[in-house]
């Protein structure tokens, strides 16, 4: 497989990881070749950073809020910080899970929790997770506003405030 595909799912699995009880998006990937670093046999760190921000939209479209809805109203959402931990390598060819969710929204800003790991043997083996904190921002003006009344309502519906134990830092 020379692409990289990233489609969504019904179930997480047998044996997920720890995941909120409502609001999850749920996503199997398969890293392409083209995602393998040019100087080691693995999938290269940039394109986890990819994924996030691939599984961040496909939540929000599944949502009501595409990319082009979103152009269309004048505002997206932009990625102000990703803390992202790297915890076991995988290789193209690969089948992945992922689950994305909002932890919270704040007037202007939006953490997103997301994990991503493998299914081996009767156990989830967890390759990367990382929070993410969005802001929604004006096209015209590029500034933060907040996102619409509608959206914020969908996001708030789907947010968990609840923070995973494997989110903590050590």
């Amino acid at each position: 497989m020379n692409q990289t595909s990233i489609e969504a799912v019904d179930q997480p699995g047998r044996c997920p990881p720890e995941l909120p009880e409502r609001g999850v998006w749920l996503g199997r990937i398969v890293p392409g070749t083209e995602a393998s670093s040019n100087a080691v046999a693995h999938v290269s760190n940039v394109e986890y950073v990819r994924w996030l921000d691939q599984v961040g939209q496909a939540h929000l479209g599944a949502l009501g809020w595409t990319s082009d809805q979103l152009l269309g109203s004048g505002a997206m959402w932009f990625v102000a910080r990703h803390e992202v931990d790297y915890r076991r390598e995988t290789h193209a060819g690969e089948t992945l899970m992922v689950a994305t969710w909002i932890r919270n929204l704040r007037r202007v800003k939006s953490w997103r929790d997301t994990i991503i790991w493998r299914q081996a043997e009767d156990e989830a083996q967890v390759v990367c997770t990382a929070s993410t904190l969005w802001v929604h921002v004006d096209l015209d003006h590029r500034r933060p506003v907040p996102p619409p009344t509608d959206m914020a309502a969908a996001l708030r519906d789907a947010s968990s405030d609840a923070v995973p134990s494997w989110r903590a830092r050590v």
